[in-house]
């Protein structure tokens, strides 16, 4: 886990479909947009509406194409569709798997117990960082529930923190856990798939007002 210090935690928006949701979040100044690429998510885009909704974005905003249990074929097809600068696997992929196309990579991680979650981290040492989710059986993520932040344990990896996360809430997360990063979906919705611009707004400005708590801190 990383230390905490006087530094911006980033905001990563997920499961953008709409072109005005990824223009408002660019001039909010996220620093990275999420497209699903998993046709069960209710936020599931396809390749070539993400290359469109891509255009809204500032050019320092990292698209980032989250996959679960893709097949390969489809991953580098969808990659030659949509230039995304970030790969963010959700599913039983292995290290290996996520290295084979040669983009930087994220693992998300459902925890369920520190030594669980401690052994997976080393598992993908060659990772940019691992995303921490609530687990739920049978699910790869979406949940909209938050998990014990007082269990995660103490890492090296970068850390980006997930699940639950709204504009009521990251901010305490964010002095508890202070992750290099967050990353909401559900949270700043009005309905899955659909963004809610009042909701973006004020988790950007409780994201702020966390990291200012941690520079008095420290």
């Amino acid at each position: 886990m990383m230390a905490k210090g006087n530094r911006r935690t980033r905001v990563k928006f997920c499961g953008i479909t709409r072109s005005e949701d990824a223009e408002v979040a660019s001039q909010l100044g996220v620093d990275a947009v999420g497209f699903v690429f998993y046709s069960r998510s209710p936020r599931a885009i396809s390749a070539e509406v993400a290359a469109k909704v891509s255009k809204c974005l500032s050019p320092f905003v990292t698209k980032v194409g989250l996959f679960v249990n893709a097949d390969p074929k489809v991953v580098r097809a969808t990659l030659k569709r949509c230039k995304l600068d970030l790969l963010q696997f959700h599913g039983d992929e292995t290290e290996g798997y996520c290295q084979q196309f040669d983009v930087p990579y994220t693992k998300a991680i459902r925890h369920q117990s520190q030594s669980a979650t401690l052994a997976e981290i080393g598992s993908f040492g060659s990772s940019l960082g691992v995303l921490l989710d609530t687990y739920e059986a049978g699910r790869y993520g979406g949940t909209g529930q938050a998990f014990d932040w007082d269990d995660i344990p103490k890492f090296n990896h970068p850390l980006i923190l997930a699940g639950g996360l709204t504009p009521d809430n990251v901010a305490s997360a964010i002095r508890q856990v202070a992750p290099m990063a967050v990353d909401v979906s559900g949270g700043v919705e009005k309905a899955p798939g659909e963004k809610d611009f009042d909701k973006m707004v004020r988790f950007l400005e409780a994201v702020k007002s966390a990291d200012n708590d941690l520079a008095k801190v420290d």
